[in-house]
Formats: structure tokens, C-alpha cells, sequence
């Protein structure tokens, strides 16, 4: 491994540190954007027996805010669960907007990632290519120069592409996850305003 970093030269190590962000992103959104994490099975139905069985409380709030990204939604709602139909849709879905943004954190990173990382491997090629010409001149080649400005050339290519495939790959999955973890959290928190509030508007 050392040996290709050397015959890559510097360029190499920008890829090397856009690598290790991306792979800690991509684990970090892994393990946060579970589906058991982001919504609980059966948590709509639990809040709605506890609603029923003792009312909203501040402890029930608490507890269901402090559970999950829906939890954060449905308590929302359920503080203003006495107020008018449209107070407590607003305010579920400015907490569903807080929400999506959280679970879209560190996604813009990581697609940055995947879009510049060719870049910077191309760029590596034109270094590569600089040291290749370099090596001409009047009395000769230099076949060491000439056979490092290949390495430089092609090494960094080909990390890029390494980099940035993979990032792209998780970071279109990331945002299609999201998407539908949000679409079930407006579907679960509807549920929640229309049973608090059955006098549904045409």
C-alpha cells in the first residue's frame, strides 16, 4: 500500500483523506438511518393507547420525543393535540421538516464527495502527464521520470473513480431511503391528527 502511495505522489493524498470521510459517512448514515431507529414498529399505535389511557402528559412527551425521528413528529402534534385541526397539522409538519433535515444530514458532503473525486483524480493525471513530458529532453528520456509520471498518471485515475463510485452509489440510496422514511412519517402523523381530530375538512 505504501509503495503505491509513493509511486501515486501527492495527489494521491487528497483522495486518500476524500476516502476516509466518505467511508465515515457512509457508516454513520448506515447505522442512523435504520428503519427500526427512524420509525419504531407499532409506535403510532402505542402513543395512541397511552393518549387514551392517561392523556398527554409532559412524561409521555418526553418519552416519545426522545425516542425516535418519528417520536420527535408525533409529539409535536400531540402538544398542541387541544388546539384546532390546522394548529396541530402546522405544527406536525414543521417538526417533520426539522426532522428531514436531520435525516438528511451529511448527505450534500458525501454527493460532493462523489462529483469532485474524478476531479481530483484527473488532476493527478495532469500532474502525471506533466512529469511525463518532463522527462523529455534533448539528450534522452529519464526512464525513472518517465515511469513515475505514468504511476502518478494512472494511480490517481484510478482512486478517483474508486472513491467516487461507491459515494455516488450510497448517496442515491441515502436520499431514495430518506425519502421514504419521510413519506411514512407524514403518512403515520396524518393518522395521528385525523384521530385527535376526526372532523375531517373537505
Amino acid at each position: 500500500m505504501l509503495a503505491i502511495i509513493e509511486a501515486a505522489g501527492w495527489p494521491i493524498w487528497p483522495l486518500i483523506a476524500a476516502s476516509i470521510t466518505a467511508m465515515a459517512i457512509i457508516a454513520e448514515r448506515l447505522w442512523t438511518l435504520r428503519t427500526a431507529v427512524v420509525l419504531p414498529r407499532g409506535l403510532l399505535d402505542d402513543v395512541m393507547r397511552d393518549v387514551q389511557g392517561q392523556g398527554v402528559t409532559r412524561e409521555l412527551l418526553d418519552r416519545i420525543a426522545r425516542g425516535s425521528a418519528l417520536g420527535r413528529v408525533l409529539a409535536a402534534g400531540l402538544r398542541h393535540a387541544h388546539q384546532s385541526r390546522d394548529a396541530m397539522r402546522e405544527a406536525v409538519e414543521d417538526a417533520g421538516r426539522a426532522v428531514t433535515h436531520d435525516l438528511g444530514r451529511f448527505l450534500t458532503p458525501l454527493g460532493t464527495i462523489a462529483s469532485i473525486a474524478p476531479i481530483m483524480g484527473l488532476l493527478g493525471t495532469v500532474i502525471g502527464m506533466i512529469e511525463i513530458f518532463g522527462s523529455q529532453s534533448p539528450t534522452g528520456n529519464s526512464p525513472a521520470q518517465l515511469a513515475h509520471g505514468i504511476s502518478v498518471a494512472l494511480y490517481n485515475t484510478a482512486l478517483g473513480l474508486i472513491v467516487a463510485i461507491p459515494a455516488m452509489i450510497f448517496h442515491r440510496q441515502f436520499r431514495a431511503h430518506v425519502d421514504s422514511l419521510v413519506v411514512e412519517m407524514e403518512s403515520q402523523a396524518t393518522r395521528l391528527v385525523d384521530a385527535l381530530h376526526p372532523d375531517r375538512r373537505p
